[in-house]
């Protein structure tokens, strides 16, 4: 959420900035700044009345002291009055904050000023590129032919089971899931991440406060009965943990990674590259979360965008690294480096990761503090990436390392693995 700080101290730089995520800021800015201008006149007329209250309290005993009940009962009579006005005022100032919240909670986070102007996905910015493309033959087969070649993967009995986007790993294929899943958390605690194993279901306070709602909640699955929604990334719990929070400024700054489940509902994916592993409801996730004091923050960044690389580079994938426009960002980031694999036998290129620095947004609505040595408390900047997403590494893993001979495991898995061919 956007401070009113932000928006106060320069309102026409924040349209501007939104135009960037082709969102048109200009109404809601205004009706925040009006608001707030409500609220100030409201605020100052309840201090006003407090001070009379004052006043009125200390005179009461002097009339009393001196005989004037006359007076003195006025006085009560007029202590009376003005309460019954401060809670009236009392009462629109709480509609006058919430109705600015609310406003607030729809206005998405600031492009940084590197985030190039466009619209979609074809105006993404390529940053670097790197890993060995591999040459398959005439006879390469896609992922989902090779899973079911292999019986590694079972689609048709995870739409049995469940429905479709919720595949089943079987035997060298559930080994070679899990030995990735070890391999993203070990090489996650080899950089210094602390391991969290959080909650698969949080609550909506937990959803405000990372910003998957108001603005997601069409992407989510929930639990009706509980009001309780299961995670789309272990972003939300671990970054949660941090919500109401002061920290040290010695202790940052504070670096975390989880292994989780995800879900998603993928509404309105019907037809968009769908089939295998492109596109599920659930799947496999390690990610990375930091908490850092602003000026450190976009150093933190390019680390994590170094960390995700490294981890591809030991498993051999060709990659490339995306940064994205205004147009194709989340609501909540000030910039996002996607990472995609190129997949052989789809030919085409495949997101597995996105690194996003959210400076103070999601601070702000998680109120993720630290004590300055001022004393005074400061917002934190909040950033995380996925470190890696599964199902579209297995999917270009298993296209681009298929041989006559079977599978061939990259070398990194194969002390998780027991086994360095799949045949």
């Amino acid at each position: 959420m956007l401070t009113l700080q932000q928006i106060k101290e320069n309102p026409d730089r924040v349209v501007e900035r939104l135009a960037v995520k082709g969102f048109d800021g200009k109404e809601p800015i205004s009706r925040v700044l009006e608001l707030d201008e409500d609220r100030r006149k409201l605020q100052m007329q309840y201090d006003v009345m407090a001070q009379e209250l004052k006043k009125l309290a200390a005179s009461i005993g002097a009339l009393m002291k001196q005989g004037n009940k006359e007076e003195a009962e006025n006085a009560k009579a007029r202590v009376a009055a003005i309460k019954e006005e401060q809670k009236a005022i009392d009462t629109k100032l709480g509609e006058t904050e919430r109705a600015q919240r609310e406003v607030l909670l729809s206005i998405p986070n600031l492009p940084c000023d590197m985030v190039p102007a466009g619209t979609s996905a074809e105006d993404n910015v390529v940053e670097k590129t790197g890993g060995p493309m591999p040459e398959l033959g005439p006879d390469a087969l896609p992922h989902w032919d090779l899973a079911k070649k292999y019986n590694i993967i079972d689609f048709e009995l995870g739409n049995k089971i469940t429905g479709a986007g919720f595949p089943v790993y079987i035997g060298k294929g559930a080994r070679l899931q899990r030995a990735l899943i070890q391999f993203f958390l070990d090489e996650a605690g080899k950089a210094g991440y602390l391991e969290i194993q959080p909650p698969y279901v949080v609550n909506e306070a937990s959803g405000y406060g990372t910003g998957q709602l108001p603005d997601k909640e069409g992407q989510m699955y929930y639990v009706n009965e509980d009001n309780l929604y299961l995670i789309p990334t272990a972003e939300v719990p671990v970054t949660n943990i941090y919500r109401d929070v002061i920290l040290a400024e010695d202790s940052l700054p504070r670096k975390n990674c989880a292994y989780s489940a995800c879900f998603r509902r993928e509404a309105g994916s019907h037809g968009k590259d769908v089939r295998g592993l492109n596109r599920l409801h659930q799947f496999d996730k390690v990610e990375i979360v930091r908490i850092e004091k602003p000026e450190n923050s976009y150093a933190a960044l390019e680390e994590m965008k170094d960390h995700v690389q490294g981890l591809l580079e030991k498993l051999g994938l060709p990659w490339h690294i995306l940064r994205l426009c205004g147009g194709d960002m989340s609501f909540t980031s000030a910039i996002t480096f996607d990472f995609e694999v190129y997949s052989a036998a789809q030919k085409r290129w495949l997101e597995v990761s996105s690194v996003s620095n959210f400076e103070t947004y999601q601070a702000n609505r998680l109120k993720c503090r630290y004590r300055g040595e001022d004393k005074k408390t400061h917002l934190c900047h909040t950033l995380n990436g996925s470190a890696l997403a599964l199902p579209r590494i297995m999917a270009a893993m298993l296209e681009n390392n298929q041989t006559p001979e079977g599978i061939v495991v990259p070398e990194c898995l194969r002390k998780y693995t027991g086994f360095d061919i799949i045949d």
